[in-house]
């Protein structure tokens, strides 16, 4: 369980980091406002013509008597509208790092070199376009996985309930650890290694994935906040990720240096 804090701490600490250099967060805020409209434009649609969407797919029910018909395509657009409000927040971060892949790789090096006791930084020695594809590729796997879990999630929902209190639960934790494994993606991708291993690192710990994303998660639902915390998620993903490699970090400020897991980051480095 104090993993839990540890977590929520890294996620404070990346919001502090970006704070304090106001640049970086001002570039980082750019992608999330990019994906933050084509998302919003997409809800709004569905919010118009949800309803239609659903008399279209549901032609057997046009015969049933009032109050049924209206109650029943009711309810499924609102769990249609639902759905599409989760998986936007699962997927939100992923196409965000896509877009933003130049603007956060650069913000992730940059607090690599400032809690680095010796001021460098991991870097991967791939062109752009390599890192741009790999960082696609991984990202369409991880949208997949949530995809699923988010179809499971939506069919446990109907179960009385337990659908309308533990499944929601059940699922900002899904979420939390999904935006975990994106955010750290940046940070660990520049150290070479793969998704594989980041899994492993991960799931580990998964106390510490839960607290720094589920919070991360309850926050991402309002889209305003999730473009303005995207910036220190990232930073805070990175220190997080040393963590989990076990790399030293320095102190500065007020801040408490890295809590270093057990994990050898040889054994993940050399698959």
């Amino acid at each position: 369980m104090r993993d839990l804090g540890v977590g929520f701490k890294y996620l404070l600490r990346g919001q502090r980091w970006v704070v304090r250099h106001g640049k970086q967060f001002g570039f980082g805020l750019v992608p999330g406002l990019i994906t933050l409209v084509l998302y919003a434009a997409a809800l709004t649609a569905l919010a118009l013509w949800g309803a239609d969407f659903t008399a279209w797919a549901t032609p057997f029910a046009d015969d049933w008597s009032s109050p049924w018909l209206g109650l029943f395509r009711g309810f499924l657009t609102g769990v249609l509208f639902a759905l599409a409000l989760l998986l936007s927040v699962v997927t939100f971060t992923a196409v965000t790092l896509v877009v933003g892949q130049p603007f956060y790789d650069s913000l992730s090096e940059k607090v690599d070199r400032d809690v680095s006791p010796d001021g460098t930084a991991p870097e991967s020695g791939l062109p752009l376009w390599r890192e741009l594809v790999i960082s696609t590729r991984d990202s369409i796997r991880i949208v997949i996985r949530a995809l699923i879990w988010g179809v499971l999630l939506f069919a446990l929902g109907f179960v009385p309930f337990v659908g309308q209190t533990v499944v929601p639960v059940i699922g900002f934790f899904v979420t939390g650890f999904f935006l975990t494994e994106e955010l750290t993606s940046i940070a660990l991708q520049r150290r070479g290694i793969v998704v594989r291993d980041r899994l492993v690192l991960l799931r580990a710990r998964r106390t510490l994935v839960w607290g720094f994303g589920t919070p991360l998660a309850l926050a991402f639902i309002v889209p305003f906040v999730a473009v303005f915390l995207m910036p220190g998620a990232v930073a805070g993903a990175t220190l997080m990720a040393r963590d989990l490699l076990g790399e030293e970090t320095r102190e500065e400020g007020d801040e408490e240096s890295g809590d270093p897991g057990p994990a050898d980051p040889a054994h993940f480095l050399n698959g």
